[in-house]
């Protein structure tokens, strides 16, 4: 299905694969609690953990986040668009079940061309979420998404992964320090 169809099932409250910077991913609308209760049950995946949040540009992130200090900002704008996923100040208003249990919410501007036309279609920041069950590998490939979860996702977006050999690498923005790599 094309960016385009996909920002549709985004919209009516689907849930679709596509590929990453790394790992095929799941996505939603983030605003959709139902949504992130589905993909939180596909994967098996406990609420506690949280999501991550992918965009097109900063400003799209802007209704998840608290800016920080201006140094830790510049810290993630070093790597964006880019391949690495930060953790930033949840705004007063994000809903728990894209922070967990957590003050702080995960987010990326990323480069890879479909997720930055899905966001573009979609107009927005879109949940993106490893394309596997919990305590499996995350898919490398449409067949693997196909295979696991196919029954599960409303639609599936073409395309090649980004080049990095597995999940982005998370860090904290206000202290720099590496959580994932």
């Amino acid at each position: 299905m094309s960016p385009q169809r996909a920002a549709r099932v985004l919209r009516r409250g689907g849930v679709i694969a596509y590929p990453t910077e790394g790992v095929w991913g799941l996505g939603c609308d983030p605003d959709n609690a139902l949504a992130c209760e589905r993909i939180l049950m596909i994967k098996n995946r406990p609420w506690e953990k949280g999501l991550i949040l992918v965009a097109n540009d900063f400003d799209q992130l802007m209704p998840w986040i608290t800016l920080p200090s201006n140094s830790a900002i510049r810290r993630a704008a070093t790597t964006w668009p880019g391949p690495v996923t930060w953790l930033f100040p949840c705004a007063d208003d994000c809903p728990l079940w894209l922070s967990g249990d957590h003050d702080t919410i995960a987010v990326r501007i990323s480069d890879h061309p479909v997720v930055r036309a899905l966001c573009h279609y979609f107009g927005g920041a879109i949940v993106s979420t490893s394309a596997n069950r919990a305590g499996r590998d995350p898919a490398l490939s449409a067949t693997r998404v196909r295979l696991q979860l196919r029954s599960e996702i409303d639609g599936l977006v073409p395309g090649p992964l980004g080049g990095l050999e597995g999940p982005t690498p998370i860090r904290d923005v206000r202290s720099g320090f590496m959580l994932r790599r």
